[in-house]
């Protein structure tokens, strides 16, 4: 059986969505392509925005990592205005948008009414409170390595609907298969089980 890894850094895996690094080429398997709050350089922003749309191939499954992230330098008004413009490329070229969050989530959430397309929050590692928010609010969790060993966040995550999560290694070195296991006992349901929901879950949001 093969697992499908949401958001990952390693271009020898083959079922996942690999991210695409600021200045890449794009590869010939599904991929994420965005700018990242830590990637912005004021001074060569377009530039930066003319690499990601002559790099939007068929092989291009999200834009992303984009977001905000409360933790950097750059001024928060320049990373809404960058990730307001990765929103109107999402939404002109119907792509979902895989988001990078730190403790901005509810700047994030007020950003949601601009997009058209699923809002896929990677990595998600927080409390039930801001878990119930992002889901009020029609976002998709996608978690990582964390779950293996933090109970409470394998408590939060027993409480999210299967239609709502995805599985990653981000750029963690470890099997997704460890993931997949422990998520299905965590949720009580067969590993097939599991990776059905997940295809099904990808299927919807390639559509909108």
């Amino acid at each position: 059986m093969e697992f499908f890894d949401f958001h990952h850094h390693k271009k020898n895996i083959s079922k996942g969505i690999y991210n695409l690094e600021y200045g890449e080429a794009p590869p010939e398997f599904p991929y994420s392509i965005g700018i990242h709050p830590q990637d912005i350089q004021l001074e060569n922003i377009e530039s930066q925005f003319d690499w990601l749309n002559s790099n939007i191939t068929e092989n291009c499954f999200a834009i992303g990592e984009c977001g905000l992230d409360g933790l950097i330098s750059i001024e928060q008004k320049i990373q809404e205005q960058v990730f307001k413009k990765q929103i109107e490329i999402s939404n002109e070229i119907k792509k979902p948008l895989i988001i990078h969050c730190v403790r901005k989530f509810y700047e994030v959430i007020s950003f949601r009414k601009m997009a058209n397309q699923p809002m896929i929050i990677h990595g998600f590692n927080k409390k039930q409170n801001i878990a119930d928010d992002l889901l009020k609010n029609k976002f998709y969790l996608s978690f990582g390595k964390p779950v293996l060993y933090n109970l409470s966040l394998q408590n939060v995550l027993k409480t999210i609907p299967l239609d709502k999560i995805f599985l990653e290694t981000d750029n963690e070195d470890f099997n997704i298969e460890e993931l997949y296991i422990k998520v299905s006992e965590l949720k009580g349901i067969s590993l097939e089980r599991l990776n059905e929901q997940i295809s099904e879950n990808l299927e919807r949001i390639q559509h909108g």
